[in-house]
């Protein structure tokens, strides 16, 4: 039987061939992942389909495909003697199905080995890389030490395990960077498709957004009193969620977006879309880059159901597990760079959106208060907008209230 790609969402043209879980003829369980598309939004898996065998891969590495387009040759049945001749059978099977050129497809560990150079062998060797698995660049298919460099790049950046040593239960090594010793090497490596979706995206909204900042800070105390008093007592009634400092923000958003509904709008064409609900994307970063998973009618979550969805989107972001649903639409953003220690920062639109939210690092600064100077943690909030839409005061007048909701939490409860 054929297997295919997925069915790409409207919004998704295309994918490209990331990895390859399985070698040609090696036996799988049913759902075992054989394959993952990239797109340029998520990592899509494709499992088998029943107990069998791969008799032909027909997209190496790096193809691109369309939906459902047929991406290998698949043989239903069980492995009944682990070496016999149904084992030698297989070798067969996968020398028959060895790659003759560029443009052909990866091969079974069982293959035969393909020409490459002696670098090539030997940083394969270093890397833990089945050179079977390689399509060569060279003339006559031979492949050469920067085909070995891309496909171990490709697969560090993709975060997954490396398709070509699976056989071997192995991962990328990062014993590949010692082959630089005394040699001036360069490495380059094509963009992943979320790299470079992020990239045209980024560049779009500034070329396209009268895109303008406007700074303020806020007193952290508050909230951090209430971290300290209602932490383990949090954590003990909602099943070990912690209680974060996300929540807080993203409560304190959803309330200013319904008094100020042009922060909560998009642009569409000649349009104005105005949103009569709120929902929060929330910027994760991940081994694949900048994702952006998106919190659904945010206003009606509670902290720890907030604290929860944040919680899985992170573990799901690492694991390259975020649907495209998950990071579709949103009508505001909050990203967070303090986790990494940024003080101060613009961040970028996420069109079509028309604002964003910029969080950073809480510090300790000495503050006047009534006349006197004490220390307060105090962060700094940067608040991006598409002047287009958004007048000046509006856009500060929405950030003066996410300070002060945030300074006083009673706010949210009492409506004021």
């Amino acid at each position: 039987m054929d297997i295919n790609a997925p069915v790409f969402p409207e919004s998704i043209a295309d994918g490209e061939v990331a990895s390859w879980h399985v070698a040609v003829g090696q036996w799988v369980a049913r759902d075992q992942i054989l394959v993952d598309i990239e797109t340029d939004k998520v990592v899509l898996e494709v499992v088998a389909p029943s107990a069998g065998r791969l008799t032909k891969i027909l997209k190496a590495v790096g193809a691109v495909v369309g939906s459902e387009e047929c991406l290998a040759k698949f043989e239903t049945g069980e492995n009944q003697t682990e070496g016999s001749a149904d084992a030698a059978a297989a070798g067969q099977d996968a020398d028959e199905n060895q790659p003759s050129s560029a443009s052909s497809t990866t091969s079974s560990t069982a293959a035969i080995t393909p020409s490459a150079s002696p670098s090539a062998r030997k940083l394969a060797e270093e890397s833990s890389i089945v050179l079977a698995s390689i399509v060569g660049t060279g003339k006559n298919g031979l492949i050469n030490k920067e085909d070995v460099l891309q496909a171990v790049a490709r697969a560090q950046q993709i975060g997954s395990e490396n398709p070509i040593s699976v056989a071997t239960n192995m991962t990328v090594s990062a014993g590949v960077d010692r082959t630089a010793s005394g040699d001036r090497i360069e490495r380059r490596v094509p963009m992943t498709r979320l790299r470079a979706s992020i990239a045209k995206r980024l560049v779009e909204a500034q070329q396209n957004a009268a895109m303008l900042t406007t700074f303020n800070e806020v007193d952290m105390t508050a909230i951090m009193l209430l971290r300290k008093q209602y932490k383990e007592a949090f954590q003990k009634a909602h099943n070990g969620t912690r209680l974060g400092f996300m929540s807080f923000f993203v409560k304190a958003c959803t309330e200013a977006l319904k008094r100020f509904p042009g922060v909560n709008a998009s642009i569409d064409g000649a349009d104005v879309v105005y949103h009569g609900y709120q929902d929060v994307g929330v910027a994760v970063s991940s081994p694949r880059g900048l994702v952006v998973p998106v919190i659904r009618d945010a206003d009606s979550l509670t902290l720890a159901e907030i604290e929860d969805q944040i919680g899985q989107y992170g573990l799901k972001a690492n694991n390259a597990q975020l649907s495209i649903d998950e990071m579709t639409g949103g009508t505001f953003t909050i990203s967070n760079g303090g986790g990494f220690g940024s003080m101060l920062s613009t961040p970028i639109l996420n069109p079509p959106q028309t604002a964003i939210l910029g969080m950073h690092k809480i510090q300790d600064r000495p503050m006047a208060i009534e006349g006197e100077v004490v220390i307060r943690p105090m962060m700094y909030l940067a608040l991006s907008y598409d002047h287009r839409l958004i007048d000046g005061q509006e856009a500060v007048r929405f950030l003066v209230t996410v300070k002060d909701f945030l300074e006083e939490p009673a706010r949210i409860l009492l409506d004021i």
